[in-house]
């Protein structure tokens, strides 16, 4: 896997010529060589340029290339759209700790800095691996190659790895990805920062995003979860609770769902009481829309189970059943049901009751249900 020669698109040779001419060095880093060992498609390529004075003096020199976005100036870092692909440009830093989460950094940008310095800040050694596009060599300061060969998952540096909490969901989405072993090490440092509660300085956009790619990006989801739950992530997340059996059922559920980060989501919840579902998606996002949705989900298995007397004909006449159908064929419900599941939708709407003369009101919302709970009948009938 790791024998074969490191390459990138051609078209970046002439954005290397250029700078490497002006005496900027260029290192391409991070997960693009990560996953090109992987044998993984990206089109995202991290680009590290030694010799800049500032950020600001590259956006001039690459704005020939494509559209380029000043958005991390402050970072030392811009944003160039070239074709279908997209390429960050940074310049070598580091980072110290000054206030608690995962923004509690002071940042320092560097002129003169050597590739291994700058690779010390990452968070695993899978993401430290570098290539000089000048000298066409590969730069493994931290046996990056190596820990990639094993399917290993090892922290860089154990002191700064603890200061930023992200990197216990940065962790969970990459062994769910990659498939990978974490060190022992590692483990523990990730047990500790859960142990401190660190994970509650997170703001919940930064932990769904790494869910995301957990749910998207996976084939085996379950990997990250149960990674999880071994460093002692329940802390955290104490609403996914649950016995041992319903967990394992859970985890092997969740890795048939394949890119889809709803149904995803309902599958991991539908099991939980209704205050605990409320509660763990509101630590991901405030979509309350979201919330109503799995709910719904919760609620139409219920029914299916019997443990439900009716549904809602306000709830089920937007449903998805394309999103439904899968879910219900994730857990294996009935098959006859769900190939019937279009008679889940409500058949009689206000506005056809509307045009047989009836008024909007209060009854006319009732008597929708009415129906809705008769058709539902001789569904399950």
């Amino acid at each position: 896997m790791l024998l074969k020669k490191f390459d990138y698109p051609n078209e970046l040779n002439k954005i290397f010529d250029k700078l490497n001419t002006l005496n900027f060095t260029t290192i391409i880093t991070g997960g693009y060589i990560r996953d090109f060992f992987l044998d993984k498609k990206s089109k995202d390529i991290d680009i590290e340029v030694y010799g800049l004075d500032n950020i600001t003096q590259l956006i001039p020199l690459l704005k020939e290339f494509g559209k380029i976005y000043e958005v991390g100036k402050s970072f030392g870092v811009c944003k160039l759209t070239m074709g279908n692909l997209d390429l960050d440009f940074s310049m070598p830093r580091t980072d110290n700790k000054v206030s608690s989460g995962h923004k509690g950094f002071d940042i320092t940008l560097l002129k003169k800095f050597d590739f291994q310095k700058a690779a010390s800040r990452r968070d695993f050694t899978i993401n430290t691996i570098g290539y000089n596009t000048k000298t066409k060599q590969i730069l493994d300061p931290f046996n990056g190659l190596v820990d990639l060969k094993v399917n290993l998952l090892k922290a860089v540096d154990s002191n700064s790895f603890v200061e930023d909490p992200l990197r216990v969901f940065r962790a969970m989405s990459m062994v769910g990805r990659f498939e990978l072993e974490v060190e022992t090490n590692t483990l523990k440092l990730c047990s500790s920062m859960v142990e401190r509660n660190m994970l509650s300085e997170l703001s919940y956009e930064r932990i769904y995003e790494e869910f995301k790619k957990l749910f998207l990006k996976a084939n085996k989801p379950s990997l990250g979860l149960d990674f999880l739950k071994k460093i002692g992530g329940i802390k955290f997340f104490y609403e996914l609770k649950m016995t041992d059996a319903d967990w394992q059922s859970t985890l092997n559920d969740i890795d048939k769902v394949k890119t889809n980060i709803f149904v995803s989501l309902v599958v991991l919840c539908y099991r939980l009481k209704d205050e605990c579902i409320i509660s763990f998606i509101t630590k991901l996002t405030n979509n309350k829309k979201l919330i109503k949705k799995i709910l719904l989900y919760k609620k139409i298995i219920n029914w299916f189970e019997n443990k439900e007397d009716t549904l809602s004909y306000s709830q089920s006449k937007n449903l998805n059943l394309k999103d439904l159908k899968l879910f219900l064929q994730t857990i294996e419900i009935n098959e006859s049901l769900v190939q019937n599941l279009t008679n889940i939708q409500p058949k009689v709407h206000g506005k056809d009751l509307l045009n047989l003369g009836f008024k909007p009101s209060t009854q006319l919302g009732n008597l929708l249900q009415l129906i809705y709970e008769i058709q539902l009948i001789n569904y399950k009938s």
